[in-house]
């Protein structure tokens, strides 16, 4: 189990190839529209990806939520905000200040995941995480992050597609892949390989080394096989502090992957500290 667990470790940060000026405008160009398209045209795949995690239970008092990956801000409005203050975080300018318009300035975040957010530790009572994590080449970093600015008993609330995958790949062929080469006439492979760099079973088992797994749902099927499937929903609870740093005691590569470099000693109280 431990070998296994490091070897999976080992595969980040990933390697993306890089795209020329042309692919990286049609790329921006495909996220924008793609978005707007996804809910119109695709209702009953977009209804798991927002509805499922919506519909999960919410404590009774006020908590606070960060939105991870957060785009045009579709997915606040599948969401009961009145019971929570809702927030939203994005790496791009363009979709932050969107955000900023929509609902408000103090409520949208422009920060990378993948790097220390400049929020104190402990922030949220929930992260929720849409199609986002399977786009991160250091997704070491950035669940650790998420861990970080979760509270103690928090609740990360995901959805991935079920990449690499069987009825992922046919599904990709007659929606976003014909999508992509009518408006672009040009192949979407190499633009999707640099856009999902994770495949799901890879994603699992990162999330199981710092979460419990409270509760899951394949889509379509019920069926418990990524192939057979398109997405996944899980709702994660943080462990605690004492599995979560004996989760770095057994496994020193996660360290290396946070830092990413080859660390010989064993990881020290403070530097623990310093990431939790």
């Amino acid at each position: 189990m431990s070998k296994n667990t490091n070897e999976i470790l080992s595969l980040w940060p990933k390697k993306v190839a890089e795209l020329n000026e042309r692919q990286l405008e049609a790329r921006e160009g495909f996220m924008r529209g793609w978005l707007e398209l996804l809910p119109n045209k695709y209702g009953v795949v977009e209804k798991f990806n927002q509805g499922w995690v919506a519909k999960l239970p919410l404590p009774t008092q006020k908590i606070k939520t960060l939105e991870i990956g957060a785009g045009l801000g579709e997915h606040a409005s599948w969401e009961d905000l009145s019971n929570q203050d809702y927030y939203h975080l994005d790496y791009r300018k363009e979709f932050t200040d969107l955000l900023a318009k929509k609902f408000g300035d103090s409520q949208s975040i422009l920060a990378d995941i993948q790097e220390k957010v400049d929020l104190p530790a402990e922030s949220y009572d929930r992260i929720v995480a849409l199609h986002v994590l399977e786009h991160l080449p250091s997704l070491v970093k950035a669940v650790v992050e998420i861990v970080r600015l979760l509270k103690k008993d928090g609740f990360f609330d995901v959805v991935i597609p079920c990449e690499g995958g069987l009825a992922y790949g046919i599904a990709r062929k007659i929606s976003a892949q014909r999508y992509f080469e009518k408006r672009f006439k040009m192949d979407y492979i190499p633009i999707v390989k640099t856009e999902h760099v994770n495949m799901g079973y890879e994603i699992v088992r990162l999330l199981e080394l710092f979460f419990n797994f409270e509760t899951s749902s394949f889509f379509p099927l019920k069926v418990p096989v990524f192939t057979m499937n398109l997405c996944y929903g899980m709702r994660l609870r943080r462990r605690s502090e004492a599995e979560l740093r004996s989760t770095f005691e057994e496994h020193p590569h996660i360290l290396e992957r946070i830092f990413e470099s080859d660390l010989q000693a064993n990881p020290s109280k403070e530097l623990v500290d310093s990431i939790l």
